[in-house]
């Protein structure tokens, strides 16, 4: 592993490993106080960001190091630079680039021409560290991955996408249950099915919520609208996922012990209840937190390679 560009990137040694670590931050804080002292990580944000921004700049100034945010306003890309010539140049004075951006072939790009790890914190099609987490909050409340059924209730988006690829490696089975037109990319869900082949995962889609829930340890939904989203689209997708909100009815088709998740910013009232994501059942701050172990141990891990 030498970049993090997508969860599929990793295989199931790396992906156990990470999170073994991730859990070792957790316990530790101060585990690897000098991983990056004296070293600069660069976070290149093109979108708003609150977990991804604040997790990434608290693990590099545990790790010792030192981290610069910058925008498009702040670079010359915004300029008419190059993505090319801007990871060969960022490359001279930092240790690894974290990207949160919009379009996959720009953290491709970055990665195909810099000589330190490139980072994808978010892009439309993946969120590799969001699954990383993901996993770890699952195995801190539900238990071993590959014992678990997991439902991803919603949009077959970016955050699903790894979700899936996560499970896969994991060995588990994830139903994502989405409404019809709302599946997650057809190359994606073959990516996972491919590795869950190899695993022992089932990774399957249903257009069904409560088939999706049915006898699930954890559920895990996400915004219907996301940063981007066409202004006229918004009233569609609102009626299209409705049947597709996480509240108590749902809720009573998974297992009593039942775990709900949330990448967050969450929207209540459209894609969960407040009774659900504010209620006993929810880990969705320990999730959060877990952003920070997570992003911990990729940085740990690929600046020491």
């Amino acid at each position: 592993m030498r970049h993090l560009l997508r969860t599929a990137d990793l295989d199931p040694t790396e992906l156990r490993e990470l999170l073994d670590l991730s859990a070792a931050f957790r316990a530790n804080p101060d585990l690897r106080p000098r991983a990056l002292a004296g070293r600069t990580v660069v976070l290149y944000f093109t979108k708003p960001s609150t977990r991804t921004r604040l997790s990434t700049c608290a693990a590099v100034a545990r790790l010792g190091g030192q981290a610069v945010i910058v925008g498009p306003a702040e670079l010359q890309l915004g300029r008419g630079e190059t993505i090319a010539d801007t990871a060969r140049v960022i490359s001279r004075f930092a240790s690894a680039l974290v990207v949160r951006t919009f379009a996959d072939a720009d953290v491709q790009e970055l990665a195909a021409h810099a000589s330190i790890p490139i980072v994808n914190a978010l892009t439309d099609g993946h969120h590799p560290l969001q699954s990383l987490a993901d996993l770890m909050t699952l195995e801190q409340h539900c238990g071993p991955v590959d014992t678990l059924r997991v439902a991803w209730i919603g949009d077959g988006n970016n955050v699903a996408h790894s979700l899936m690829e996560a499970v896969a490696l994991a060995g588990g089975t994830l139903m994502v249950g989405v409404p019809e037109g709302y599946g997650p990319d057809p190359a994606v869900l073959a990516d996972a099915r491919a590795i869950a082949a190899r695993t022992g995962a089932t990774i399957e889609v249903v257009h069904d919520p409560v088939e999706a829930v049915e006898g699930a340890h954890a559920v895990v939904t996400d915004v219907w609208l996301s940063m981007g989203d066409p202004d006229d689209q918004k009233a569609r997708r609102l009626r299209d996922l409705a049947p597709f909100q996480v509240n108590a009815d749902l809720l009573a088709h998974a297992r009593e012990d039942v775990r709900f998740l949330h990448c967050l910013p969450a929207h209540r009232g459209e894609e969960v209840t407040a009774e659900v994501i504010d209620g006993p059942r929810s880990v969705v701050f320990d999730q959060a937190e877990n952003r920070l172990h997570t992003v911990a141990a990729v940085l740990a891990t690929l600046t020491s390679r």
